[in-house]
């Protein structure tokens, strides 16, 4: 079993926020896992179906961003996944738009939400899928992270929340490492 964990913030305020793509993300899985309804619990929203032949249950913290943590440690303890076995897809600003990468542990990277659960968890060693938002041209990230998507990026948002509902299935199907050799591959020069 996987726990399949997609970072945003509750609330239709935020919905279409950058912060907001790994919500997007397990939303999409869960069409795809013929999970079903969310239902309310572990201070979030999960769902349990299967993907890629394999039981995953997806989750959504609605304890806004920088108390992610809580929802992810008590749906580990109620399922008993181990650390290796959680996944987080998260937005990241080191990463340009429209690019996935899949990683296993490392720091926080100044991410509020992978401090939390790294914090509540015991530690670092999840897999990550790092959905690419980029950096904002000037001024706060706070702004840029909690902002929408522009016109341009929005016409290509379902493509690129594809890739990362695809680099999920990876890492579900053959494991982390292979995923990586999958899905961290850079396009060749033209």
């Amino acid at each position: 079993m996987w726990l399949i964990v997609g970072l945003g913030n509750p609330g239709p305020r935020y919905r279409d926020n950058r912060h907001n793509v790994g919500f997007k993300v397990v939303d999409l899985l869960a069409q795809k896992a013929s999970a079903g309804s969310f239902k309310e619990k572990f201070k979030g929203e999960w769902a349990r179906g299967v993907l890629s032949g394999t039981d995953v249950v997806l989750l959504r913290p609605a304890t806004f961003m920088n108390l992610s943590g809580e929802s992810v440690q008590a749906a580990m303890a109620f399922f008993k996944v181990p650390l290796e076995r959680v996944l987080v897809v998260h937005d990241e600003l080191d990463l340009p738009f429209r690019e996935v990468r899949v990683k296993v542990g490392g720091g926080a990277a100044g991410h509020n939400g992978l401090k939390s659960i790294i914090g509540s968890c015991g530690g670092a060693d999840f897999v990550r899928v790092r959905v690419g938002i980029g950096r904002p041209p000037r001024g706060a990230t706070e702004g840029w992270v909690l902002g929408d998507f522009d016109m341009m990026e929005s016409a290509e948002l379902a493509g690129v929340l594809q890739g990362a509902a695809l680099a999920v299935e990876a890492v579900v199907q053959g494991g982390p490492s292979a995923a990586q050799n999958k899905i961290n591959v850079k396009p060749a020069a033209r």
